[in-house]
Formats: structure tokens, sequence, C-alpha cells
């Protein structure tokens, strides 16, 4: 798991900070913009902020690509390589564009060396998500079956498309690959998970 040093609580000494600023944490930085700035620069204060900012997108992507079992362990292991690789991200591209490629670059390698498909329903509920009722959570367990079945690929370009919400241009930079072949994955895994679907019960 991955730790950092407790903030300090300034308690009511806090007034006094300009005279005592080097005995206090700095305010932690408010936009994702600011907190990617104080973590290039060193700051490792500022690495909680940006794993509390970040991590329940990149939880559910990570969920959903390699399975429940093994999201805690590789959720940590993208961070540590986020904090360690971050001097790599340009301004010219959005810093979540450029997670997501981590994130999902390191899905693909596990999966690879993993030599193995994952075709387990999704444990984990998205914190977006509200509890259904019984039609609904079936529902819900058939569509991560069927996603489970989509090659690694076909189910990061869908992921991003259609669970966070990525654009052409930003698919494309994420996966390193043409916004053509964005457009090709993206209808490929469309009509496979349909197949998959119908193939499990499901009914359009």
């Amino acid at each position: 798991m991955i730790t950092a040093a407790p903030r300090r609580n300034p308690g009511p000494a806090a007034s006094n900070q300009s005279e005592r600023g080097s005995d206090l944490w700095p305010s932690m930085p408010e936009s994702l913009a600011q907190i990617v700035t104080a973590c290039r620069n060193g700051d490792r204060g500022a690495q909680p902020e940006l794993y509390d900012r970040c991590i329940p997108k990149i939880f559910r992507l990570v969920v959903r690509m390699v399975g429940i079992q093994e999201a805690d362990d590789l959720t940590q292991r993208i961070f540590l390589q986020t904090y360690r690789t971050i001097q790599q991200f340009s301004d010219r591209s959005g810093f979540e564009t450029w997670l997501y490629r981590l994130a999902t670059n390191e899905c693909l390698q596990f999966l690879r060396t993993a030599k193995r498909r994952l075709h387990e329903p999704l444990e984990y509920d998205p914190p977006d998500r509200h509890a259904g009722h019984e039609l609904e959570l079936q529902s819900r367990e058939l569509l991560e079956r069927g996603l489970q079945r989509l090659d690694p690929e076909l189910r990061a370009v869908f992921l991003l498309r259609e669970v966070e919400g990525l654009d052409y241009g930003q698919l494309a930079e994420a996966l390193e690959i043409s916004e053509g072949t964005v457009a090709s994955r993206l209808n490929r895994a469309r009509s496979k998970l349909k197949e998959y679907l119908l193939e499990l019960g499901w009914e359009f």
C-alpha cells in the first residue's frame, strides 16, 4: 500500500505560519494542475492529494480490466509508477489522459504477463453506481461477463470511451494509436460485446 508522511496539524499556531513556515507543511494545492506541478517539483506531500483525486477513476478502470482480485495491487503499482515517471508528463496533453495511458499500459502488460483471461463477474460496484433491483444486478453481471470476454485492447478502448468518457483525440493519445484505429477498435469492441451479451442471454 502506498504510504506518505502524515500531514502535520498546525493547530492554533497556524496564524504564525509566516514566521515558522519551515516547520509546517505548505498549503496543499487545490487544482489538479497545481497538484501535478507540486509532484513534478518533488513535493512528496502532494502525492496523497494526487492519489485521492485520481484513484476513483483509475481503480474503476483497473477492476474492469483485470478483475477485482488483482485490482488493489495493480492500482498501487500504477500510482508508484506515476510518481516515478511524472517528470515525463508533458503539459501539451491533459494529465488525466497521460495517467489513463500509464494505467492502461500497466493493465495490458499485466494481462500479457499473466497469460490468462479473467472471466469472473465484477464483484466491485463502481462508486458512482447505486444498487438496483435484482434484474438490474443481473444485467450488470451479464455486462461485466461480456466485458471480460473482450480482447484486452478492445476492452480498454471501450471502457475509456463508454465509462470514462474520453473523446477520440484523447483515446488516440491514451492508447498511442491513430483516431482511425480508435474508431475501428471501438466498433469491433461494441460488435463483439453485443455478440457475447446475446450468448449470455442479454435481451436487447
